[in-house]
């Protein structure tokens, strides 16, 4: 939260508390709607795989160029935000991925599927860390994790929970999946116009923020040790989460024989387990600190994907294993990219570095990992998922255990 944000607070307490209700409202549907129109496609994939002719493989890279765009534009956007305010990037992004959304209904085969999920990643990591910035800065400091975990939730709650039980019902009501995602279009430009009205178009920061000796961008923001791990960090997180998010649902159809129905309802357990996490486990941060509740939530995701490597075809336990799991590893991930990447630098290059973390753990996490998992599990078998998101989850309790220090909320 900026100075002049915080004396603001302090002048005018009560409503300035009803903006920051509004702002996180308004961040958390927000998200809700990216998570929705980015995952939506997830449970459709063993149809769209049948109707296209795809692969295991090809899946894998449909997931990840979304990523990869994704990270690219995490990565730039966040500067832009900083220098030009949050509102502009963020209104704009909104409206250009509803399109896009649309458009993945259009596709014909595997490279116009891939091109437009492409461009919709530029529009949708755009989106991320303004709005992220944005609920921080609107927060009270006693309840910027709180804050960032109930906006955080929303983009698994709609993603991951609402989405695969909607997805599975449209497909009952019209023709075929291509409608499905001109339906889940619409409520991004219902969102675009009430971010449009209802947040504050305040550029962040004045120009003497952005002095060289306060704020060189990138490297200014690579020279800080949390950002450098939470960085690293945030590549297992999502590598774990995204290999899952992209492969669980053909991994109950293909390996363990469920129905889709069983499969919608098994994958609203990762879906509501993902919202649960992003309030609770921040929320506790907020309390004991960043670094202890991390580490104990990924030790407790760990025994949740062991677990699941050796789960049968039960939905009741599946869905309770993936609500464990999903739990703690998107709770880690909602205190990562957001207190603990901005209570780690300066307020004027918050965004740039809330943009690298995200960014760079989409391109690695979320592009690279998926599309080698794809390659794993048509040579391994689809199985490999499990393993390669313990891998990943394993590898981030040593880089949080020794990588992340505590820093200094105040």
């Amino acid at each position: 939260m900026t100075p002049a944000a915080i004396a603001l607070n302090d002048v005018t307490g009560t409503s300035n508390k009803g903006y920051e209700f509004k702002a996180v409202a308004l961040m958390a549907l927000g998200l809700g709607i990216v998570g929705f129109d980015r995952f939506i496609i997830n449970p459709l994939f063993p149809i769209i795989q049948k109707d296209l002719g795809l692969n295991y493989q090809d899946l894998g890279m449909i997931s990840a160029v979304l990523a990869l765009t994704w990270g690219i534009a995490s990565v730039f956007s966040g500067q832009i935000a900083d220098r030009l305010g949050h509102k502009p990037v963020m209104v704009a992004a909104t409206l250009i991925f509803s399109v896009l959304v649309a458009t993945t209904g259009l596709a014909i085969g595997l490279l116009s599927l891939v091109a437009i999920r492409a461009v919709m990643g530029l529009a949708e990591g755009a989106f991320l860390p303004a709005s992220i910035v944005t609920t921080v800065e609107a927060s009270k400091p006693s309840r910027v994790g709180l804050n960032v975990g109930i906006q955080q939730m929303a983009m698994p709650l709609f993603g991951l929970g609402f989405g695969p039980i909607l997805a599975v019902a449209l497909l009952k009501l019209v023709p075929s999946w291509h409608w499905v995602f001109a339906i889940a279009s619409i409520p991004g430009f219902i969102i675009a116009v009430l971010i449009a009205v209802g947040i504050r178009h305040d550029p962040p920061h004045s120009a003497a923020d952005h002095t060289p000796e306060r704020s060189i961008g990138f490297l200014h923001a690579l020279g800080n040790r949390n950002v450098v791990f939470s960085v690293i960090g945030m590549s297992c997180f999502l590598t774990a989460g995204i290999t899952m998010a992209a492969f669980t649902p053909n991994y109950l159809t293909d390996h363990l024989q469920l129905t889709l129905d069983q499969m919608g309802g098994v994958l609203a357990g990762q879906g509501t387990g993902s919202f649960v996490g992003m309030v609770v486990i921040p929320a506790i941060s907020d309390k004991f600190g960043l670094k202890p509740v991390m580490l104990v939530a990924l030790v407790i995701a760990f025994g949740g994907l062991l677990a699941l490597i050796n789960s049968g075809p039960e939905p009741a336990t599946l869905f309770g294993l993936l609500f464990l799991t999903a739990f703690m590893i998107t709770g880690t991930i909602a205190i990562n990219v957001g207190p603990l990447t901005s209570a780690s630098v300066p307020p004027a290059i918050a965004a740039t570095a809330t943009g690298l973390v995200v960014g760079i753990g989409e391109m690695v996490g979320g592009a690279i990992a998926p599309a080698v998992a794809g390659g794993m599990a048509d040579s391994l078998g689809i199985a490999v998922i499990f393993k390669i998101a313990a891998v990943a989850i394993g590898v981030s309790i040593l880089v949080v255990g020794f990588g992340i220090r505590e820093p200094d909320r105040r």
